[in-house]
């Protein structure tokens, strides 16, 4: 090795690590005069679609050898430090503490927004609702269990909106502090991460028995006090609760993910303007009557408008009637979109329009 050239070359990383602080540090100046702007004008300062131009704007002019998604890392940390800045944002998701649901909050929020665990994902709802919190990380669907029913339920009651969108790559890992597989006799998780590890599970642990708890993290915290235990969780519990990870990747479907909203109370005036690459989530109900759903989607065809996803939903009031969720392409404020769902409210029993919010990317990751 030539010392002389990694001595040159320390040398050049220094200087621009300076030169990086010194940037960084104007750009936090900047972001504080948006905040104090933001203040006056009485916007919010988290706001989904600006932060979402931000990446699409890094990711669009980017041309080195740094990965999107580690830019996307990288820039998510430095505006997380300048919403701290400009005003406190905390946020409330389904804990306990490295669960999945504080993963996606970090993956979203970055780590520098206040978190609050929560029991339930009604507790999570209610403490937005109550503005205990300002935001709330909910999940509403994983690609190989299906919907999440607390949440669905929620949506329909609830005040609030969706806000934006978060897409987890679901990996599974072994925690254990066993010195052996053989060692380990029980296995504990949520019902889902059993169901979605299943097969790993079955091939090399077919003796242990598996124990069903409230939460992954929970799971780690449950295996750390059993000698002979292991937990089905996140490499992010295998840190925050101190124990190793014995195997990573154990999740029978390598596209395994869950989709999660972020809610909020009804957005401002600043959210009008970022009208694109954006979806739109609603609830709505037919009447009960053949060829009614028909009827009522009509318009998304004749508008052009693509849905993305309907999944019916029973009425708890009346036997064998459903609502309907649905997500399509646009935004509120697009005209297109206006029309439709203007004829759809003619064409329903019922509609409830749930936010309009950027489209998530496929996969975030803190």
């Amino acid at each position: 090795m030539n010392e002389d050239i990694l001595r040159e070359l320390r040398e050049k990383i220094t200087a621009m690590d300076r030169e990086i602080i010194r940037f960084l540090n104007e750009r936090a100046s900047v972001s504080l005069q948006i905040g104090r702007l933001k203040k006056e004008a009485g916007w919010e300062i988290y706001d989904s679609s600006q932060e979402e131009n931000i990446y699409r704007n890094i990711v669009e002019n980017t041309a080195g050898v740094l990965p999107d998604n580690s830019l996307r890392n990288i820039f998510r940390e430095i505006i997380s430090s300048s919403r701290a800045l400009q005003a406190p944002v905390s946020a409330a998701y389904l804990g306990p503490e490295a669960s999945f649901s504080h993963q996606a909050t970090l993956a979203h929020f970055g780590n520098s927004i206040p978190a609050s665990p929560k029991a339930a994902i009604a507790d999570v709802f209610t403490s937005v609702e109550k503005k205990e919190n300002d935001w709330g990380i909910v999940p509403i669907e994983n690609s190989t269990e299906g919907s999440v029913k607390a949440t669905l339920d929620r949506l329909i009651s609830t005040p609030l909106f969706i806000r934006a969108e978060i897409f987890l790559r679901i990996r599974l890992c072994l925690l254990s502090n066993c010195q052996e597989l053989g060692d380990i006799h029980k296995i504990y998780s949520h019902p889902q991460a059993l169901a979605q590890s299943q097969q790993w599970l079955r091939r090399y642990l077919p003796k242990s028995s598996l124990i069903e708890v409230e939460s992954t993290a929970g799971a780690a915290r449950r295996a750390l006090a059993d000698p002979s235990g292991a937990a089905v969780g996140s490499s992010l519990a295998a840190d925050f609760y101190n124990i190793k990870i014995k195997a990573e990747g154990i999740e029978d479907s390598p596209l395994n993910t869950t989709r999660f909203f972020v809610i909020g109370q009804k957005p401002g005036r600043q959210e009008v303007a970022n009208t694109e690459n954006c979806k739109t989530s609603i609830l709505f109900g037919t009447a009960h009557a053949a060829g009614a759903l028909q009827h009522a989607l009509a318009p998304f065809a004749s508008e052009g408008i693509s849905l993305t996803r309907i999944e019916s939903w029973p009425m708890k009031e009346r036997l064998w009637e459903y609502l309907f969720f649905a997500d399509f392409t646009g935004h509120i404020e697009e005209g297109k979109t206006r029309r439709c769902l203007k004829e759809l409210q003619e064409r329903s029993a019922f509609l409830k329009i749930l936010g309009s919010y950027p489209r998530g990317a496929e996969e975030e990751r803190p």
